[in-house]
């Protein structure tokens, strides 16, 4: 039981309307929570009083109940007129107090009186409106019957997204009873700035707790920001691991397949790992997210020893351990002609330890020497990872928590659609059909190029190092990724 004291310091609203106007999907949205109380199609899934807190740095500063439907506001209205005492002049929450006493608040209307004495505890309730009903008599009697408690009511206009929906009416019809500050927020699909648009309205309605609704704001808006940087850098990091991915195998058919097999497996697991990571940070069940498979049909072949960071590596290590100028024809020998009689030096200062990069690079060369060649991911399959983790974050971010289906994935960011074609390349499709995404076409960027002569960055196989390098990278592919 909260003190008084903590009771003072927080905002108390309740979340009020007919049944089955989506109650409590707006408090599962607004906690961020998908099991929160029992959302059904079906009028009266919440038959009690619930509550939830929302805390902002550990502290409680809301608390919302969720109450349920009003089920016959009309009747309840009617028999508050008969009780009240012929020419006695009650004020509205006289008058509810009046009904809340009266033996019918425990039989007939016990519904209404739960939902009368949560709002009239409070410091104002959320009406929660489903734009895609007619406005009707029994919704006015029931805002007449609100009002009477004294409390503001913000009406919440719920379902926005629905086709053939009734805003414009209940607009007219809210003005008409005299409430004029509304916010729309639809609780399947909220705008970005929804929340921060619903505690700015309430904050004029309450201008008391203003600052106390301020501080919930900016947190909102804060925690939303933070969300979608761990969700880029997520994306960098599974795209790193990726890029930097080599398998090398015998150039036989049989291991040629294995290394194939092996490269396409390690890369869908770490996606998966990825959109498990997102889900998480965004704080929705796994099973929201159809499990699309990924194409990964695009392998190339060849040592990715080239890239101008990895000479570099190669100099510095190279002067360490010998005449830099000679062993540095060497490295150049191995990166731009392959294996030329400078190769043999190579080896023979690898086997007698005098070459400091033998540890980091040796083995792939020698293997190279030997006949084994490496595989790593296309660079098209890089770019569909990229789009369609970045088509899922945008997907979660416009996601309300009472969302039932399944996560939607814009259609030219889904493997299914981009190999719908006839004959089409999955891969190049999808790519092909995001006009607008810089990962479309053009040179990727720098960072990914560095990972793939880094096959030390990357987590999925055993040779993995930590470097600070390595999260420089993570952290500037991630700027690139988003906004």
């Amino acid at each position: 039981m909260a003190s008084p004291d903590a009771r003072q310091r927080m905002v108390r609203l309740a979340v009020v309307g007919h049944t089955n106007t989506g109650k409590t999907s707006l408090l599962r949205t607004l906690m961020r929570d998908p099991e929160f109380g029992t959302v059904e199609d079906t009028p009266g899934a919440t038959r009690q009083v619930e509550g939830a807190r929302l805390l902002v740095d550990g502290q409680p500063l809301m608390e919302l109940l969720d109450t349920p439907g009003l089920e016959d506001g009309m009747a309840a209205l009617d028999y508050l007129d008969q009780i009240t005492r012929s020419g006695e002049r009650l004020d509205g929450p006289a008058r509810i107090r009046l009904f809340l006493d009266s033996p019918e608040s425990t039989r007939r209307f016990e519904q209404e009186a739960r939902v009368l004495r949560a709002l009239s505890d409070c410091d104002a309730g959320l009406y929660v409106i489903d734009v895609r009903d007619p406005v009707l008599a029994k919704h006015k009697d029931e805002l007449t019957l609100l009002a009477a408690c004294g409390k503001p009511l913000l009406p919440v206009l719920n379902f926005l997204h629905s086709a053939g929906h009734r805003a414009q009416a209940w607009r007219d019809t809210l003005g008409r009873l005299g409430l004029h500050a509304i916010v729309e927020f639809d609780t399947v699909a909220p705008a970005l700035d929804g929340e921060v648009q619903l505690y700015t309205k309430l904050a004029l309605l309450l201008d008391t707790q203003a600052d106390l609704l301020g501080r919930i704001r900016d947190d909102i808006a804060l925690q939303r920001t933070l969300r979608h940087d761990d969700a880029l850098r997520l994306t960098a990091e599974m795209l790193i691991d990726i890029a930097a991915l080599h398998i090398a195998c015998k150039p036989d058919d049989n291991a040629v397949k294995q290394a194939t097999a092996t490269l396409r497996q390690l890369a869908r697991q770490r996606e998966e790992a990825c959109v498990r990571a997102l889900l998480s940070r965004y704080n929705f069940r796994q099973s929201d997210h159809p499990a699309y498979r990924l194409p990964l049909q695009g392998e190339r072949w060849g040592m990715d020893l080239f890239h101008p960071q990895a000479l570099k590596d190669m100099g510095l290590e190279v002067g360490k351990g010998m005449a830099a100028g000679a062993m540095a024809g060497v490295t150049v020998d191995i990166f731009t002609a392959g294996l030329s009689l400078g190769a043999a030096a190579l080896i023979g200062a690898t086997a007698g330890g005098l070459w400091q990069g033998a540890e980091k690079f040796g083995k792939r060369i020698a293997g190279r020497i030997q006949g084994f060649r490496e595989l790593t991911v296309d660079d098209q399959v890089l770019r569909l990872l990229a789009v369609r983790q970045m088509a899922l974050i945008t997907a979660l971010q416009q996601r309300g928590h009472a969302a039932q289906g399944p996560i939607s994935i814009d259609e030219d960011a889904t493997p299914e659609a981009a190999g719908s074609g006839s004959g089409s390349d999955p891969t190049n499709a999808l790519v092909a059909n995001t006009d607008q995404d810089p990962w479309r076409k053009g040179r990727l960027p720098e960072e990914l190029l560095e990972a793939r002569s880094q096959a030390q960055w990357s987590t999925l196989t055993d040779h993995y190092e930590s470097s600070a390098r390595r999260d420089s990278a993570v952290r500037l592919l991630a700027r690139k990724l988003g906004p």
